[in-house]
């Protein structure tokens, strides 16, 4: 249950095995600093663990679990982990396979209930890999009202039930949460018990995942974390939803811990066989296998997924070729997770990271801020310049202000999210023209209008 965003979207626990050696611990120092610089930039709380195997390299807690009650975060705090539950839900689909319950290239309609005839060729394998064509039903008119009530997986699928297909199945991919919540409607059908005791008795006991559930808004969990929102004023609690909704495609909670557990688990071949397993981490079209996303990522497979819920950002990443786990579960929903994740996963391999807090911040007069100060746009971004009390700020379209650091007098970046601009100007008349803004390594051409 993601959304994407774009630019202006908006102690420690921890355990090193003393043979590991002197680069080792080099290299968990630097992963640390990356975690510490969203810590310090207000993006990031929650908990974070990177493993070779079983070995445990990281292993570390951020801020609270409850700021009303000022509850710290820990290391076996509980998070919500949204769409990482999909790779639940289709290992639970490949283990019916596996004792001769389905087919996964079956017809869905076949154990399906007020499944339209418009979507008849779909197959479970299309719901899968996101191939079916069926429109997301968090999408539909109306749905933020919706949410936030209790509604059954039928009820939810009945938002876009009339609707055609957006494809052909199998001709092109689609994130669409739709998918996965009939995938659980089919898990109950076929297993006659429900989703959450399947899931108990075939995955999180055999893994020993003893932290590990569905979020049952009406339950007593010990040590859930509360969900934020991160806004200007810092802070907030997010608005609640009722976690009837999201079912199969997103109502886990779990913890760093049983997460390394999950992914021991899964690619030793200890929860499905090999077969089921290659078939899941088969990259088809968008790069999705089943449940899971089939990268490269600076040289390396990386099998991946991420999830986002009111309050929630959390990524699960694996690199098959080193057995390196990295977990990141956040209960702040920014994409800082993603982010740490991602440059977690660099310094394992020995790669160069350069973090906001490297940066050496220099201050610029204020008469040459000046001549930044106007409406920048590149479809479909736009940004104003002003300045405000000696500091360059870009505000954003829904009003969100974003202080620019310089490190050189056209050099700025930000220190909330990893964009750095570079202005430009006429070589003639010397105005500032646009300048070149550069987010997660790729760069695009900003023009100043007017």
């Amino acid at each position: 249950m993601r959304p994407h965003f774009f630019f202006f979207s908006l102690m420690v626990f921890s355990i090193v095995p003393a043979a590991f050696s002197q680069s080792t611990s080099t290299q968990k120092q630097r992963m640390m600093q990356v975690v510490q610089n969203y810590v310090d930039n207000k993006s990031f709380m929650g908990d974070v663990l990177v493993a070779d195997g079983d070995q445990i390299v990281l292993k570390a807690a951020y801020g609270s679990a409850d700021l009303d009650w000022s509850v710290s975060n820990t290391v076996d705090t509980k998070f919500r982990i949204g769409s990482l539950t999909k790779q639940f839900t289709a290992t639970s689909i490949l283990l019916l396979q596996e004792r001769g319950k389905l087919n996964v290239d079956e017809p869905a309609i076949k154990y399906l209930q007020n499944f339209p005839d418009a979507w008849s060729k779909v197959t479970i394998k299309n719901l899968l890999t996101h191939t079916s064509g069926i429109p997301n039903f968090t999408g539909a008119p109306g749905f933020g009202a919706y949410e936030l009530q209790d509604h059954t997986p039928e009820e939810s699928v009945a938002l876009v039930r009339g609707k055609p297909l957006d494809f052909e199945p199998g001709t092109k991919f689609y994130y669409s949460n739709t998918n996965y919540v009939l995938l659980g409607e089919i898990i109950e059908h076929v297993s006659g018990m429900p989703y959450a005791t399947f899931l108990r008795q075939n995955i999180f006991i055999p893994a020993g995942m003893n932290d590990t559930g569905v979020d049952v808004d009406s339950a007593i969990i010990p040590k859930r974390a509360q969900g934020y929102d991160s806004t200007p004023d810092g802070f907030k609690r997010t608005e609640a939803i009722s976690m009837t909704i999201p079912f199969s495609a997103g109502y886990l909670y779990s913890t760093v811990g049983d997460l390394l557990k999950w992914e021991r688990a899964l690619f030793a071949d200890k929860i499905i066989n090999a077969a089921s397993l290659r078939s899941m981490t088969t990259a088809g079209l968008g790069e999705y296998g089943m449940g899971l996303f089939i990268r490269t990522a600076d040289g390396h497979q990386l099998i991946t997924h991420d999830g986002t819920i009111q309050g929630f950002e959390s990524s699960l990443n694996y690199y098959p070729e080193t057995q390196r786990t990295i977990v990141v579960l956040g209960n702040v929903r920014t994409d800082a997770p993603l982010r740490i994740a991602a440059q977690l996963g660099k310094v394992s391999f020995g790669e160069k990271v350069i973090l906001n807090s490297d940066r050496r911040i220099i201050q610029i007069a204020p008469s040459i801020l000046a001549e930044y100060a106007g409406h920048y746009s590149a479809s479909p971004f736009s940004t104003t310049l002003s300045v405000e009390s000696g500091r360059l700020i870009a505000t954003a379209p829904n009003g969100r202000k974003y202080t620019l650091y310089a490190q050189s007098p056209s050099y700025f970046f930000l220190k909330e999210i990893d964009v750095q601009i570079e202005f430009v100007r006429d070589p003639a008349s010397g105005k500032v023209t646009g300048f070149m803004m550069t987010q997660d390594g790729q760069t695009k051409q900003v023009k100043r209008d007017g």
